[in-house]
């Protein structure tokens, strides 16, 4: 059965109140475009480099503004909600980088909490570690849906490829990449490994992206992607600035990709062995 899957692009800033209302006026206009899955970005309801800022208006999930407009936006539009991620506290204090999957009556279907921490040193000065706020998720989750099997990640899970095989091999048709990449890694990266995630396991991928300049002083890449399992942009946005986009996801073409190219199938066990290279006198035996 196919549907139409919008990803929503936004430039949350730093007050969860305003992102709220953005993120309802934008899913909305996707609904309007006969959306019945919506997706937003990573950090949808709060980008804030600014940590004790940041912590001052954090909420746990059951007083979050974000859970709880999406929970509504679901129940009122009809529709399979997507909140990509959004910073939720945690009794231990520390944060989780959280998406949640709302069902039409608002329930919470999934929630999924990003496995890979973005910890690094950019040659453009930029420093990130994201590991000394947020606690790492360990579980990823394929979810049966009525309309396809879906798996889960945000943002630096692409470079992870085999979180995406685990998912493909327990039958994810869908993947979802909800992201707020930053504008260097977005240009190197960000459409080649989108489309290398779909092709590699002939699925489907949607990506919502933060795009533009953001309150807090970063600028993240935008360019939100629908990709199907030939690895064909469906659809794309721009670099900066909100953005709706809206694509027809089949998963009849997940299994005609998969007939095509069966990599899924034909994969085999192997063992790496590390062996010495040339020495004087010879090579190594």
């Amino acid at each position: 059965m196919s549907f139409k899957a919008a990803a929503v692009q936004m430039c949350s800033g730093v007050d969860p109140v305003k992102n709220a209302a953005a993120m309802a006026r934008l899913v909305r206009e996707a609904v309007a475009q006969g959306a019945t899955y919506v997706q937003t970005p990573e950090m949808t309801g709060m980008l804030q480099r600014d940590r004790a800022a940041a912590r001052a208006v954090l909420a746990d999930e059951a007083h979050d503004i974000i859970v709880k407009t999406g929970s509504e936006l679901a129940v009122e539009l009809g529709i399979h909600m997507h909140v990509g991620s959004t910073a939720i506290a945690l009794a231990d204090g520390k944060i989780a980088n959280r998406g949640f999957l709302f069902g039409p009556d608002g329930r919470i279907l999934n929630r999924y909490d990003k496995i890979h921490m973005f910890d690094v040193d950019l040659d453009n000065g930029e420093s990130w570690r994201e590991s000394a706020a947020y606690t790492a998720g360990s579980e990823a989750r394929v979810l049966s849906l009525p309309f396809a099997e879906m798996g889960f990640a945000i943002c630096y899970d692409v470079r992870f490829p085999a979180l995406f095989r685990a998912q493909a091999m327990a039958g994810a048709e869908v993947m979802t990449v909800p992201a707020a990449f930053t504008k260097q890694t977005g240009e190197a990266h960000w459409e080649i490994l989108l489309r290398a995630r779909a092709i590699e396991n002939g699925v489907f991928v949607i990506a919502a992206a933060q795009a533009g300049w953001h309150e807090d002083g970063r600028e993240t890449f935008g360019h939100s992607m629908i990709i199907d399992p030939w690895g064909t942009v469906l659809a794309s946005a721009g670099a900066s600035g909100e953005a709706v986009i809206v694509a027809e996801i089949d998963p009849a073409a997940v299994k005609a990709a998969h007939d095509k190219i069966p990599n899924l199938r034909n994969g085999r066990e192997f063992s790496v062995e590390k062996i010495a290279g040339a020495v004087a006198g010879g090579v190594a035996a």
